[in-house]
């Protein structure tokens, strides 16, 4: 199959279009089609987000409402643009094709038609053969037959072992080489993620396509806070902005109380862990809504009813923590990658890193505030919730930093994203900006993707050795 022509990824450094460009501008259609104000983003961080708008616009062809509201943070969307362009576009050892059905796979294990309908176009798009697009059974055996896998990483990754890399490998007509699952597994977790970011922010198709509207009204493009949105008068407003003080004055203890103590004990730290652990069991949403799986998506879905089941419960053989030291992204998953898929490593490690250190010093109405405390609580509860514990952290600042509501919000979002409602996004922290919000949902992203990719990798090197 002739390689497709395309385009430089955005943030490459390719110039706008000159005044003969036919195109309108995508930065001012975009805003104008989804209501985003000019007072959003400061003068500076409002050109690059526009240079990566355009650039946007240029590569794909549209700019699509994903990159609308990742927009917000144009550092992190520049980077997540140059290693999604690179996974579907670059060279690779997948097929274009192939690589836009295993992205449908994926999102339809999330329930996510909106990512599958994306893909679907894609996948027509460099050549894909229709026939496939009826159902999983109308795809060769050899895209089957990561069913299993795609399954677990989306829903429970710890149970992924090196037996299943060795079925995908084993000699045959269907067999995978490695370079070709590590491929596939960094795009199947990358649409699991992308399906969590897309149900958290609430985000629709396009208008050209099928069912498309904008964003929940409101809408993450206008940069008040969920409170004013919602009109709370009274008192209503008042708990808003209590509950942003009560979190401000917790975050000056526990900083104040890190410089006092001489530390907690390694005992005291796996007693918090397992506490910790324990109580995410009780975190579940009251009001789940029930979501009928829509024929264009389930015709990709083998074994619809597996879904994520806590890592833990009480009177059930739990699986061993995953001791994050044993098995870590900086020494032994990116250099993995790196050497069966190289640039990835690189550009996936960047990722994690711009997401994971992105700071403007602000919580809602606060400025020169030091958020790291907070940013870390929000990616350690993600992991934990995947059986994943860092020894070094005390998991008692997740239990004083991370509200229930906002513990219900990231665990539906990390764990059953479709399950994800309106309500959920405005309860928690109601007096915090849309864009704070977005934040938090590309940290939820990257600490997702991060966690499942380190059960897959961690297979893989038991397979190797």
């Amino acid at each position: 199959m002739e390689t497709p022509h395309h385009p430089q990824p955005p943030g490459t450094g390719r110039e706008e279009m000159g005044s003969g460009g036919c195109r309108r501008c995508p930065y001012r259609a975009a805003r104008r089609r989804l209501g985003t104000s000019d007072g959003i983003l400061q003068e500076g961080v409002e050109s690059s987000l526009r240079q990566l708008l355009i650039e946007a616009f240029v590569s794909a062809g549209r700019v699509d409402n994903i990159t609308m509201v990742m927009g917000l943070h144009p550092q992190y969307l520049s980077s997540f643009w140059k290693t999604q362009y690179l996974l579907l576009r670059m060279d690779g050892p997948l097929p274009y094709h192939k690589r836009h059905y295993i992205a449908i796979m994926a999102a339809a294990r999330h329930q996510c038609s909106y990512l599958v309908g994306l893909h679907m176009e894609e996948f027509l798009r460099v050549g894909g053969n229709p026939a496939w697009l009826q159902g999983l059974h109308y795809a060769p055996q050899k895209l089957r037959n990561l069913n299993e896998i795609n399954k677990l990483l989306a829903h429970r990754p710890w149970l992924i072992t090196k037996e299943h890399i060795e079925a995908l490998l084993k000699t045959g007509e269907n067999s995978w080489s490695l370079a070709e699952l590590v491929q596939a597994l960094v795009l199947l977790t990358h649409y699991h993620s992308l399906a969590s970011f897309v149900f958290g922010c609430g985000i629709n198709p396009e208008e050209d396509q099928d069912g498309g509207h904008g964003c929940w009204p409101p809408s993450p493009h206008s940069d008040s806070s969920p409170a004013s949105d919602d009109s709370m008068g009274g008192s209503g407003g008042k708990d808003a902005m209590q509950e942003v003080e009560v979190l401000m004055e917790r975050m000056k203890l526990l900083q104040e109380s890190q410089l006092e103590e001489e530390g907690v004990t390694q005992e005291e730290m796996a007693t918090r862990f397992e506490l910790e652990k324990t109580e995410s069991l009780l975190v579940a949403p009251s009001d789940l809504a029930d979501h009928s799986l829509q024929s264009n998506v389930l015709c990709f879905v083998e074994d619809p009813e597996f879904s994520y089941k806590d890592f833990t419960r009480r009177g059930e053989q739990a699986p061993p923590t995953f001791h994050a030291q044993d098995y870590t992204w900086e020494d032994h998953g990116y250099s993995l990658i790196n050497r069966l898929y190289p640039d990835v490593g690189q550009l996936l490690d960047e990722k994690f890193q711009v997401v994971y250190n992105l700071t403007y010093n602000t919580i809602a109405m606060h400025c020169g505030v030091d958020t790291s405390m907070l940013r870390r609580a929000i990616w350690n509860y993600v992991h934990c919730v995947f059986g994943i514990r860092y020894d070094d952290y005390d998991y008692g600042e997740v239990n004083q930093l991370l509200e229930r509501s906002l513990k219900v919000y990231i665990k539906t979002v990390a764990c059953y994203p479709e399950k994800t409602t309106k309500r959920m996004y405005t309860q928690f922290w109601r007096h915090f900006k849309h864009s704070e919000k977005v934040h938090i949902n590309l940290l939820l992203l990257e600490a997702r993707m991060q966690a499942a990719l380190l059960y897959a990798l961690r297979a893989v090197t038991r397979y190797m050795t």
